[in-house]
């Protein structure tokens, strides 16, 4: 793909009409979709995908495909064989068909076009999208009368915060929600970086404040190693040491009121919950069978095995989800299907940083959340590609900007 030049992109006009296609319009619709509270984007993905479809010139094979094809129709088999009627394991796998055909479509389709108009739109549906997630944290946080607004004591009371009654944005789950706020929060970070050769600190601070209002570590975790790595790259000797020393003094604050540090081994807590799920992986990795256990059968395996359970669809851990689940096929299929995607898109733009950049917030939330076939982790991808498909970056150039 041939790098649109940056100063040609300047000089046009900010948003034309005229360019503003059906496609591009599917693909904000995408985005806004996953924070309707009526669930809805299954729909919205299989419309933008046939619309993609329609204006992609050809249909490529990518290695991942390959990979990601293996992994859906083993997941598929298994499903065949397991299915028990439960409507919620119907919901996942159509969620993992629907949402693996968005992404191969989306792909395709931005791999074989001039995205700098689409960025633009991106740009602004976000602004639309965080918004509204403001606005969403705010009715808690009042309705909480602000009791938490400096941050909670334990897993419990943030979850309190989360009055199912005044939700209408996002997700009434606070780790999942949490996780999108980290998830589609990024590529909303890096855009400046694309379109203006800049870091922008009022963005970065604003996706920060919103995650700290959502009182979820999740978030908080991703996006301090993510934006950590990003100022790192993009920073000067002086500028890596003011950065090192402003960690450093924040590292207490950090470490109390945001990761909860005392409590992480409770088992009222998030993390505590997770360790006792993953310890019960480990202490019966030996019997849980090559091929896996049945999709979507991870609650039986807790119930069996955990020190407790608490209910959850999945262990909280992608990698560890897909081995228990689908066993070595689903486990290795996945692994290779993420490799070789990040390897395509090195291919497109040949700078190692952008995709460790862009991997690392991906991959610290997979180690604590997720089954893999999630929603966000499949617009987290097609953003990032979407990104990678603009222009070349010089990371050395890049200037720091409110």
């Amino acid at each position: 793909m041939k790098p649109i030049n940056q100063a040609e992109a300047q000089e046009r006009p900010l948003f034309q009409w005229q360019h503003f296609q059906l496609g591009e319009m599917m693909f904000c619709l995408c985005l806004i979709s996953v924070f309707l509270p009526v669930k809805i984007y299954p729909l919205i993905f299989l419309m933008a995908s046939f619309v993609f479809f329609r204006q992609s010139k050809k249909l490529t094979t990518p290695v991942w495909l390959a990979f990601l094809g293996v992994f859906s129709l083993y997941a598929l088999f298994s499903f065949l064989i397991f299915y028990d009627g439960s409507a919620q394991t119907l919901a996942n796998i159509i969620k993992l068909l629907v949402n693996f055909t968005f992404l191969y479509f989306a792909v395709n389709w931005l791999a074989q076009r001039d995205n700098s108009v689409l960025l633009k739109w991106v740009d602004l549906a976000f602004h639309f999208i965080f918004l509204l997630v403001f606005a969403q944290l705010l009715v808690y946080h009042f309705a909480f009368d602000f009791r938490l607004l400096m941050g909670s004591s334990s897993s419990g009371q943030a979850s309190a915060l989360y009055n199912q009654a005044l939700y209408f944005w996002g997700l009434e789950d606070k780790n999942m929600f949490g996780a999108r706020i980290a998830m589609l929060g990024f590529p909303y970070l890096l855009i400046p970086l694309i379109r203006w050769n800049r870091v922008s600190w009022w963005r970065i601070c604003g996706i920060f404040l919103l995650a700290f209002l959502s009182l979820s570590r999740t978030p908080i975790v991703a996006l301090i190693i993510a934006v950590f790595f990003l100022v790192w790259i993009t920073s000067h000797k002086l500028g890596r040491f003011a950065l090192v020393v402003a960690l450093a003094a924040a590292l207490p604050f950090v470490l109390e009121k945001l990761i909860r540090v005392k409590n992480l081994t409770a088992t009222n807590d998030g993390m505590g919950i997770r360790l006792v799920y993953w310890e019960s992986f480990f202490e019966n990795f030996l019997a849980i069978p090559p091929l896996g256990i049945g999709f979507s059968r991870t609650p039986e395996f807790l119930q069996a095995h955990a020190a407790f359970y608490r209910g959850e669809p999945h262990i909280h851990n992608t990698f560890m989800h897909n081995y228990l689940e689908l066993g070595i096929v689903g486990f290795a299929a996945y692994l290779l299907f993420l490799i070789f995607f990040f390897r395509e898109g090195l291919k497109m733009l040949p700078i190692n940083n952008y995709w460790i950049m862009a991997a690392l917030p991906l991959l610290s939330i997979m180690m604590i959340l997720y089954t893999g076939y999630d929603n966000d982790i499949v617009l987290y991808l097609a953003l990032i590609f979407l990104l990678g498909s603009i222009r070349t970056i010089n990371f050395n150039t890049i200037s720091m900007g409110i």
